[in-house]
């Protein structure tokens, strides 16, 4: 972008210079959140400048009583020492930083921090008074437990990073912060263990998030996931997003790297493989023996939500295919609308359901789910256009989709089961194996940041696949996952 070549304008110690490019910049007089004061301390002058949305009013007040001091003090027995350092000594704040050019002075005070202009001074002074406007840390609706913590990440990006260290004391815990978007200029933090996730792999995050040249990312965390996997039209999820702070954590541990968005509760985890998008928090507060259980259930709910449709499909085509103990499976009259149609039409008429349910006001919810349930699909049923069996095997796969812990891998899921029922409904049997080999096929071959989407599967790793299939005591889980490439491979010393 050429906009990054440009040559930086330095502060000059002229503070009408100052004030002039400030006017223009930022619009001080012009835009009503952006503050404006001048002062004059032992004879000169200095100015603040600041957004009155995103900084703490008592504390600006308090600044500016400190400044105003300065006179009281130094006047009447004579200055003692140069404007800089007495006003640098008044600044009682725990993070006051020295810069020297007025764009970052512009990008400071557009994030929230209030900058100090001197009269004959080439340097100005920032001051992190910042307050971003906010919820409170609450529990996120999509991962809800049963039994842990309550809290969960917010828009505001300095409470998610304290989130994070509050349960990782560790000094060698990082959060680095950059800047993307020439015009939103917004915060992104990456965060890891510096002895422990692969130095490569947080090169690499740094340096493609670096590169990104857009004007803004108002979409946050997904405008970054699309730079940084460059998943172009494949549907599977290829980061993890969360918004509880002890599975970020439990990731960051295990030497993965974690990007914080500002302005969105959601952290991005990479690097993931299809085998974390099917893994819930709840299964690590329960014990080993129950989590197993409850992990099982889930599987068994994703496999069906794939799998169910395509396969009874098959055995309503091919019924020769059924044992005689299960002749009752399929229906017993033939129906006005081809079975594959109505699968697919009750399938798109379920994620109808499921939108209205999302725009729908929350009062409203509750009636618009009964009206679906007891008159469209009953009266479907009793005018023939679905059968009751289409009805049952759809509401399972449905069931099974939202079992599914990730939201992203439900709906590609869904993509891949409306697919495998027109496959197989062309080619029969034939047209089953030709698409579940296709299905297995794209994920092998899927990779999210040079890491194998179907490991420890393909390629295999027994060791980490038995704790896929059964949830270990965390006693026994001695080694970090090695497709991360951990520096330090123990868990417990």
């Amino acid at each position: 972008m050429k906009t990054k070549n440009k040559k930086k304008a330095t502060i000059s110690s002229h503070l009408k210079d100052n004030q002039r490019f400030m006017e223009e910049k930022v619009g001080v007089g012009t835009s009503f959140d952006v503050g404006f004061r001048e002062l004059e301390i032992l004879e000169k002058h200095i100015q603040l400048y600041y957004l009155t949305g995103l900084c703490e009013t008592p504390t600006i007040v308090e600044l500016l009583k400190k400044l105003t001091e300065i006179n009281d003090l130094y006047s009447a027995k004579g200055k003692n020492g140069s404007l800089e350092e007495l006003v640098e000594s008044h600044l009682v704040h725990q993070q006051v930083t020295k810069i020297t050019s007025m764009d970052e002075a512009v990008d400071q005070m557009l994030s929230g921090l209030i900058v100090i202009f001197l009269e004959d001074a080439s340097t100005a002074f920032v001051v992190d008074v910042r307050t971003y406007p906010g919820r409170a840390p609450e529990e996120p609706d999509t991962e809800k437990v049963v039994r842990g913590s309550r809290d969960g990440f917010t828009e505001n990006i300095i409470e998610n990073t304290a989130l994070t260290r509050r349960r990782i004391r560790d000094e060698r815990l990082r959060h680095e912060m950059i800047k993307v978007g020439e015009r939103s200029k917004t915060d992104i933090c990456i965060s890891y263990l510096q002895d422990v996730a692969d130095h490569g792999l947080v090169k690499l995050i740094k340096d493609e998030i670096k590169h990104i040249e857009i004007d803004g990312i108002s979409m946050a965390d997904k405008t970054i996931e699309e730079f940084l996997v460059k998943q172009g039209y494949n549907p599977f999820p290829l980061v993890r997003y969360t918004e509880r702070p002890d599975v970020a954590a439990t990731h960051l541990l295990e030497g993965h790297v974690l990007i914080m968005v500002d302005t969105s509760p959601s952290m991005i985890i990479t690097p993931t493989t299809f085998f974390h998008h099917v893994q819930h928090a709840e299964e690590y507060r329960q014990s080993p023996a129950i989590g197993t259980f409850i992990r099982w259930i889930r599987f068994l709910g994703i496999l069906a939500s794939v799998f169910l449709l395509p396969l009874w499909l098959v055995l309503v085509i091919e019924p020769a295919l059924l044992p005689a103990s299960l002749q009752f499976i399929g229906p017993t009259e033939e129906g006005n609308v081809p079975i594959v149609v109505q699968l697919i039409a009750a399938d798109i008429g379920i994620e109808f359901l499921r939108m209205a349910a999302i725009h729908t006001p929350t009062p409203l919810s509750t009636a618009m789910g009964l009206i679906a349930a007891v008159l469209i699909g009953q009266i479907a049923i009793d005018v023939g256009l679905f059968s009751a069996e289409v009805i049952l095997y759809v509401s399972l796969c449905a069931i099974g989709s939202f079992a599914t812990p990730s939201y992203e891998l439900s709906i590609a899921n869904k993509i891949s089961r409306v697919t495998l029922l027109v496959i197989t409904s062309l080619f029969g049997v034939k047209g089953l194996v030709i698409g579940f080999t296709l299905y297995i096929l794209l994920l092998a071959f899927t990779r999210s940041l040079n890491t194998p989407y179907l490991w420890p599967f393909i390629p295999f790793n027994a060791s980490a696949m038995k704790q896929i299939i059964f949830r270990v005591s965390v006693p026994l889980t001695k080694d970090r996952p090695s497709i991360v490439h951990p520096r330090n491979n123990y868990k417990q010393p």
